[in-house]
């Protein structure tokens, strides 16, 4: 599926050819819809997480729109930021996506990828699901209308930064990489005084331990905090 280019568009990195929208194979354990391609970036990445995971994802219908319909939505509006992939009972996971921030959907009747316009009619109920559901929601609109994700709207994790970290400790540690290599690699510590190595040597300890409880399944909570 190709890329238009719209006016005002701000687009992210390019995908490779045919990305937009797949089949995805057999939901395994790891809680996204479809394997993402391990050569691609992290940032480049637009990883559909299952909507048993994540909170935030828009469950919608959509409706062929009539002429001239205001709430009438069409995929060229969508496809610089659109990953999709449709399941074996029809049902399309969206991710709309620059990189950094993200809106995921998941169409239950219809087609958002039909290339002809729709009008999304969410389903959001009860009071506390529906509060998951407000953000997102915004979010959406807001891409929509000015064609990039609203910065307003960006709910920040403060333990994003030692999540980073646990991520680099787990590949160091993967790798062979020992304590002292992993804490003079992330904060020179072969320079520094006895009291801040082992100030470090007791934050590695840590960092080792929160490594090994988010590979064991607590990473699946990281998806019901905040997030960009």
């Amino acid at each position: 599926m190709t890329r238009p280019t719209l006016p005002g568009i701000s687009r992210p990195p390019p995908r490779p050819a045919g990305a937009c929208c797949r089949q995805p194979p057999k939901r395994g354990t790891g809680g996204s819809i479809f394997a993402e391609d391990p050569t691609i970036s992290a940032r480049d990445a637009r990883i559909i997480w299952s909507a048993d995971l994540d909170p935030g994802v828009l469950t919608a219908v959509a409706v062929a729109a009539e002429p001239n319909d205001p709430d009438a939505l069409a995929l060229a509006e969508l496809l610089p930021w659109l990953n999709a992939a449709v399941d074996a009972a029809g049902i399309e996971h969206a991710v709309l996506s620059d990189g950094r921030h993200h809106v995921r959907i998941d169409v239950e009747n219809g087609s958002l990828l039909s290339g002809t316009p729709v009008v999304l009619h969410y389903r959001i109920g009860g009071i506390v699901s529906a509060e998951s559901k407000i953000l997102p929601l915004r979010r959406l609109i807001w891409l929509v209308r000015n064609r990039r994700f609203g910065k307003a709207l960006v709910v920040r994790d403060p333990r994003l930064k030692r999540h980073v970290l646990a991520l680099r400790v787990s590949d160091a540690l993967a790798a062979g990489a020992t304590n002292r290599e992993i804490a003079e690699e992330l904060w020179d510590a072969g320079t520094a005084s006895f009291e801040v190595r082992e100030s470090l040597r007791l934050r590695i300890h840590r960092l080792v331990a929160e490594t090994a409880r988010l590979r064991g399944g607590a990473w699946r909570m990281l998806m019901r905090r905040p997030r960009v």
